[in-house]
């Protein structure tokens, strides 16, 4: 991990960034493994309600470019550190304020919105501070660094709930601290010095295939982030540290995983990458649907614990598809635009597949939910062998 060493001799903007995502990693993993138990608990929603909580949660993602658009006066590094302000917000409302599910929701909206708000600036600021040839390389450490807070963040999770009787208003203390931090890194950075682009509202044509990944990749993605969960909570019955020890293993995985992979997009090229983590997904998908009928529970339970690390791993191919609009983008200043309405795709269907995935889930079982996952993986397949990069220097 020579790449932490070097950390100590970086720009000025590279360290503070750092630590920031850093910061970031820790509150945000400490929110992911607490959230499904303390909806379980404080509200015992359904698996119809946990779906359909997707949709505020989600819909701060639908609007980035939007919200992007009225906030286009702001530099992508400012525009971060408000976006942190708004989920440090948020996280204080529903541990303190939020003793219904109705005010719960309207408080999500407001967390969310930072979160998704940072999604594209994230990425924009991480390519910004790579050498040429070394963008890959470069979001790899900045997800390792994140990969690394996750670790510190859910290990404190299962040391605080297991030991020292943590309740979750504890541990809404800590993500808002976290994000406190991330914040104030976020505000010392120097502004860019090129002004940040206007036109956040118009689709280019010559980027359809990048929407067209960003379809698929929200489409997905809620096989991640709603339905693999909540089958290990309630499937197979498992306490808040369950989801905590599996973030904390895939920590510790990533820290060396993101790095390669950043390398290996810069080797071999996102279709490649994108089209191999397509086929992964198949056999993830099939392993959270079906373990459960063909295995015998303790192995069932093992094999998805697996398959959920390595969903976790795959996640972070989606630096790919970053990579993938700035090579291709006809100009420098399309990029972030390009990435905000990404985000905004992204989320529009991840909306749409969180709601029919709820309703699939409770009328047919939730293993269908999964084999609508495989369709969406070989979809994926087929989309990512299109990718072509022109023969021009990545601006």
């Amino acid at each position: 991990m020579t790449w932490i060493k070097r950390l100590g001799g970086a720009p000025r903007e590279l360290k503070l960034f750092a630590f920031a995502s850093l910061a970031m990693g820790v509150a945000y993993s400490i929110f992911d493994s607490t959230f499904n138990n303390f909806l379980n608990e404080r509200y015992a929603l359904t698996a119809f309600q946990r779906s359909f909580l997707e949709f505020p949660r989600e819909l701060p993602g639908f609007l980035v470019v939007f919200v992007s658009a009225i906030l286009w006066f702001l530099c992508s590094r400012r525009l971060g550190a408000l976006s942190l302000v708004l989920s440090f917000a948020g996280t204080l409302l529903i541990g303190f304020f939020a003793p219904t599910y109705a005010s719960m929701l309207f408080f999500l909206f407001i967390y969310s919105l930072g979160q998704h708000l940072f999604m594209p600036v994230a990425s924009t600021i991480g390519m910004e501070l790579a050498s040429e040839g070394k963008t890959g390389q470069r979001l790899g450490q900045l997800n390792a660094i994140r990969n690394l807070a996750a670790i510190a963040g859910s290990f404190l999770v299962f040391l605080g709930f297991k030991y020292l009787g943590f309740t979750f208003q504890h541990a809404f203390v800590l993500v808002a601290i976290g994000l406190g931090i991330a914040a104030v890194l976020m505000f010392a950075m120097q502004p860019e010095a090129n002004p940040r682009p206007g036109l956040f509202l118009k689709l280019h044509r010559e980027y359809n295939l990048f929407y067209l990944l960003n379809v698929l990749s929200g489409s997905r993605k809620q096989i991640f982030i709603t339905f693999a969960p909540w089958v290990i909570v309630t499937i197979f019955n498992q306490p808040t540290q369950t989801i905590a020890t599996l973030m904390t293993i895939g920590g510790v995985i990533g820290i060396l995983f993101q790095p390669f992979l950043g390398k290996m997009i810069d080797r071999l090229g996102e279709r490649i990458v994108l089209a191999a983590e397509a086929v992964l997904l198949v056999g993830v998908c099939l392993g959270y649907g079906f373990a459960k009928f063909v295995l015998p529970e303790d192995v069932a339970f093992i094999a998805v614990c697996v398959f959920y690390l390595l969903d976790q791993m795959l996640f972070s191919v989606g630096m790919a598809r970053a990579m993938y609009i700035k090579k291709i983008a006809l100009q420098p200043a399309d990029v972030q635009p390009a990435l905000a309405a990404g985000v905004t795709i992204d989320h529009l269907f991840s909306i749409t597949v969180a709601l029919v995935g709820g309703v699939i889930w409770n009328t047919f079982g939730f293993q269908y939910v999964f084999l609508l996952g495989v369709l969406i993986a070989i979809l994926n397949f087929f989309v990512a062998l299109k990718i072509r990069i022109p023969q021009r220097n990545e601006a």
